[in-house]
């Protein structure tokens, strides 16, 4: 072995070493990262912000994670975060932890919001406006909610804030309900264990195919509301600025008239989507998931355009018991009906409940739809309407009663049953996905083993340019439209920091076991750096990085003229990128959430996730990164691309050198150098590894009788030599020809 690769041999050892490390140390940080929230904030909050008079906080309790709040040695109340008791997950995708104090007659004391990762909230809306919000909630009566189905009070909504104080709202009074019940607080006990009979769905029920009988036998719900009844709705509002703006239409109009079935029943999808739209809708979800379809028509949308802009949808939510779920952009797919006699509906769209969400569809819940009025130029005021839902009882079947489970002896048994029970529960949730998603991980194994196939044999594939142009034209393809907008396939630089950022915080395999195509991504990739460095992904599987080279194909057929950036200037514009990565990387340090919102700098949300459809900037953005690459071929990928760059640092352990050279490449011979469109080879002849796509064009070259020097000149030597050959030195030709077992043919 050379000295060189006995030295790229130890750093990879080190590289190695020292990932199992921080891997081990993650691992030992999962007991921290099991801690109750409060445990963390409970030492940061002055009690006197909670409870006016308070001195202080007492122990966490064993049982339930609160703390007394004391007054003069007594308690008058118990402190909580929300987030210990129900998802808080708000704008930003993280959690919004809230600290809450209720008295012993379950009514609140106070509300403190602290942490979050709203953007709203860090660039925009003062946070002493969503505190002051919160402070509204003081003395909200606990029993009353219980009474009310949670929905007994008014919402104050604070104007572009709508998802966050949403989120907010829903949690405090969830997590209040949860430990009132759970201390016995105004009387409120918790829930007696369900004793009752116990249903799964039928999977031999059928269901009817018109609208209107779905709709009467309860397989469709329906929330309509005439503009008469918003605006009494909003004439009753405690603000009488709601009064004075009322809608002018005619009152018997239709305001909304939203409907929704639970489509996931196969019967019911199958009569309300058709046989190819249920098919559709099964390849969608994964196993454990839950769909809704949601339709509507009038003069009110039940979406709005708030998810264009930011990915979640702020106009409705759904409600079951103290499970609450708010739609993201992912969750969410147009769906079109194909039962008979449907209205003429405006908006139709289908809403996929994720399995880990503790959904269950064989029982009642509701969708909560928000309704906005504008009272001033950037201020709105809001109410609230249920449309509940309960899935009838022909789609249902009986369950045998559980056997009755030994009690276990004691609280340290409990634990550790609980812990293995959530841990089976984990493991079984990722296997079913995967194996739901088994014909999507097929391909992508198919596509991997292929592409590894054409580096290993690329001697003899890159002997024919067409050969190599059209598998990988073509391969790009699939990239794009499967891996990337049918399936989202698209790796990106936040999986990196939050990579590092769960093996400083807890590690754990189920987060990333939980999204078959991108483990597999991210373990190919890993393998690939080993052999061929970043190129093998970002040359072949990156579903942008496929559109700008197939965008910029179609260009040069058009004849848009291509650029090639001077040397110098090219040189000097590689570094950006790692600039842009080390800079999101250091920020992720400190604030993984404020380098997520930063890492927009990506444009792969918009183009591959979302398609497109989203606020207007972000489209420009993207749209002018495609326009340069349409000139400068692979413009993103060259000078911006932070995920290229990650890529490209643990690259620098690849382990061989696949990729052949003359001694004349580069010295005198330029041709590779100025046909490779990434201008990823030094003028000196070296190819940068760290800038190198894979395309496989030099081999090309490496082999080309047109265009190397070295190969036209070793082809010129040998026709010479052919040429000055006499002929009485050709025997083994001629021997062979009058050898008497071969029949003569003339020659």
């Amino acid at each position: 072995m050379s000295e060189t690769r006995f030295s790229a041999l130890l750093r990879a050892i080190r590289i190695f070493s020292l990932a199992l490390i921080l891997l081990v140390a993650g691992l030992a940080g999962q007991a921290a990262w099991a801690a109750p929230v409060l445990e963390k904030f409970l030492n940061e909050v002055d009690a006197a912000e909670l409870a006016p008079g308070a001195e202080g906080f007492g122990p966490i309790r064993d049982d339930v994670p609160v703390a007394p709040v004391l007054k003069g040695g007594e308690t008058i109340g118990w402190a909580f975060i929300a987030s210990d008791f129900v998802g808080t997950t708000g704008y930003s995708g993280k959690p919004i932890h809230t600290m809450i104090a209720i008295d012993p007659d379950a009514k609140v004391l106070g509300v403190k919001l602290v942490k979050h990762s709203e953007p709203i909230v860090l660039i925009g809306i003062p946070e002493a406006k969503i505190q002051a919000m919160a402070d509204t909630y003081v003395g909200l009566d606990l029993v009353a909610e219980a009474q009310a189905g949670g929905s007994g009070h008014e919402l104050h909504i604070v104007s572009g804030a709508t998802v966050t104080v949403m989120v907010i709202d829903d949690s405090i009074v969830r997590s209040g309900l949860q430990v009132a019940r759970a201390l016995g607080l105004g009387g409120l006990a918790a829930p007696a264990a369900d004793t009752g009979p116990r249903f799964e769905i039928n999977p031999d029920a059928t269901a009817p195919g018109d609208w209107e009988t779905l709709l009467g036998d309860g397989s469709i719900r329906r929330l309509s509301l005439a503009v008469k009844d918003v605006n009494e709705a909003f004439a009753a509002h405690e603000d009488p600025r709601a009064a004075e703006r009322p809608i002018t239409a005619a009152p018997e109009d239709v305001f909304i008239d939203m409907q929704m079935a639970l489509v996931s029943v196969p019967a019911l999808g199958k009569a309300v989507l058709g046989e190819a739209g249920y098919g559709n809708l099964e390849q969608w979800m994964a196993p454990g998931d839950s769909a809704i379809l949601v339709a509507g028509l009038g003069q009110y949308s039940f979406k709005g355009s708030g998810y264009v802009r930011g990915g979640i949808f702020d106009r409705i939510q759904l409600i079951q018991d103290d499970i609450s779920v708010r739609f993201r952009d992912r969750q969410h797919r147009r769906g079109a009906i194909a039962a008979q006699d449907a209205p003429g509906f405006t908006e139709v769209d289908l809403f996929k409940i994720p399995a880990d969400s503790g959904f269950d569809p064989t029982k009642p819940f509701r969708v909560q739809l928000l309704i906005h009025r504008e009272v001033g130029p950037i201020e709105k005021l809001f109410i609230t309407r249920d449309l509940d839902y309960q899935l009838p009882q022909s789609y249902l079947r009986a369950l045998p009663a559980p056997a009755p489970e030994p009690a276990p002896q004691d609280v340290a048994a409990a634990e550790q049953v609980a812990s293995t029970d959530e841990a089976s529960a984990q493991a079984a949730l990722w296997k079913r996905i995967w194996e739901g998603k088994k014909p999507q991980v097929a391909v992508l194994l198919t596509m991997l083993g292929v592409l590894t196939a054409a580096f290993f044999f690329q001697e003899y594939l890159s002997r024919s340019e067409r050969a190599v142009y059209w598998f990988r034209m073509s391969f790009l393809t699939v990239t794009l439209v499967v891996l990337g907008w049918m399936w989202n396939a698209q790796l990106s630089v936040v999986n990196i920091m939050a990579l590092a950022n769960s093996l400083a915080t807890g590690f754990s395999w189920q987060a990333f076991l939980l999204d078959p195509l991108t483990f597999i991504l991210w373990f190919s990739v890993a393998a690939a750096l080993i052999f061929w460095g970043r190129g093998a992904y970002c040359g072949w599987l990156c579903p942008f990085g496929a559109l700008q080279e197939l965008l910029n194909q179609i260009g040069r057929k058009l004849g848009i003229p291509q650029y090639r950036l001077p040397w110098g200037l090219h040189e000097r514009l590689w570094p950006v990128k790692y600039m842009i990565f080390l800079g999101l990387f250091g920020v992720s340090l400190a604030s993984l959430d404020q380098a997520e919102r930063l890492a927009e700098v990506e444009p792969f949300k918009t183009a591959i996730v979302l398609k497109f459809v989203r606020a207007w900037p972000f489209v420009v953005y993207t749209l002018g990164l495609l326009m340069a690459g349409l000139f400068v071929e692979r413009f993103y990928c060259r000078y911006l691309c932070p995920l290229g760059a990650g890529l490209a640092i643990p690259a620098r352990i690849r382990m061989f050198d696949w990729l052949k050279r003359y001694k004349e490449c580069g010295n005198p011979c330029q041709t590779c150098g100025n046909e490779c469109f990434v201008q990823a080879i030094h003028p000196t002849g070296e190819i940068n590894p760290n800038e190198c796509l894979n395309c496989m064009h030099c081999q090309v070259l490496y082999h080309s009788k047109t265009k190397c020097p070295v190969v036209i000149k070793q082809l010129k030597r040998r026709e010479n030599l052919a040429a000055s050959t006499p002929p009485s030195m050709a025997v083994p030709r001629a021997g062979l020809a009058n050898h008497p077992n071969v029949k003569s043919k003339g020659v």
